[in-house]
């Protein structure tokens, strides 16, 4: 989850400023959290709401409370057009959207889950609640599932096995770099994400990587963040660089779930 906002922050300047090559500055004044890290956040503090009782329907409850919530408390994060709107008009139902936004803010339900099955049920209803589109649920249960298996000691090959039963990646960043285009859906951001992921050999390397390819530059590193921390962890000055970019609101609730599910 923590590296879900790193990427997000470290993206979110180059996300209508395309950059492709790696050798680029992570951080600058200009970085900041944008919509990634405010909607991750509402799905961790529903979690955190749950208490011991796994209710998926009550989860879902709580879920659009909260992103109304925070979508209320940040209404300038950049949202995409669709959720912008559900947000507005204070909307409860889905919206049969397959953007990138459930992808990108899933990664919570990873540190919470006890098995790979419930981090997939979970997954699924926290894509359900806005993004019911076959094709949007696929890119949640994807990504949440890889980072699951990441953070449960899983090897690259065996990511790269489950991550094959929902896209089949047949590219590598170098191939896609010069013409990938700015992209909103799943299908065409979870899996260079993953690829980003699969080319790395540290967490950072794997946010440069997501980076490089141009495209929805904070929503990539967020999804290749979230599985990257997973497996490599983060070193304390990476951690400093994401808390020290929060006020007190986001920081407690990513203080609060880190004590309770992963510290």
């Amino acid at each position: 989850m923590l590296g879900a906002i790193y990427g997000d922050i470290v993206g979110s300047v180059y996300e209508f400023n395309n950059i492709r090559t790696k050798n680029f500055e992570l951080f600058s004044e200009k970085s900041k959290f944008t919509d990634d890290t405010v909607m991750t956040l509402a799905v961790a503090d529903a979690l955190l709401h749950l208490d011991k009782a796994r209710d998926i329907e009550r989860f879902k409850n709580i879920l659009i409370e909260k992103m109304h919530c925070y979508g209320d408390k940040y209404p300038h994060a950049g949202y995409g057009g669709h959720f912008r709107f559900w947000l507005s008009e204070k909307q409860t139902e889905p919206y049969g959207s397959y953007g990138n936004g459930l992808a990108m803010r899933v990664s919570p339900v990873a540190w919470y889950a006890n098995s790979l099955e419930e981090c997939l049920d979970f997954a699924k209803a926290s894509a359900e609640v806005t993004h019911n589109h076959p094709e949007g649920i696929k890119g949640a249960v994807c990504t949440a599932g890889a980072t699951y298996l990441a953070r449960t000691g899983a090897t690259i090959d065996e990511i790269k096995t489950f991550v094959a039963k929902y896209y089949e990646i047949n590219f590598t960043l170098d191939e896609i770099r010069p013409t990938y285009e700015f992209n909103e859906t799943c299908q065409d951001t979870v899996p260079q994400a993953m690829q980003a992921f699969f080319e790395s050999t540290s967490f950072e390397d794997a946010i440069r990587n997501a980076i490089s390819i141009g495209g929805d530059s904070d929503t990539l590193a967020a999804i290749t963040g979230a599985v990257a921390e997973a497996y490599y962890g983060m070193t304390d000055m990476e951690v400093q660089e994401v808390t020290s970019r929060l006020d007190q609101t986001l920081l407690k609730i990513l203080t609060d779930f880190r004590n309770k599910f992963i510290e």
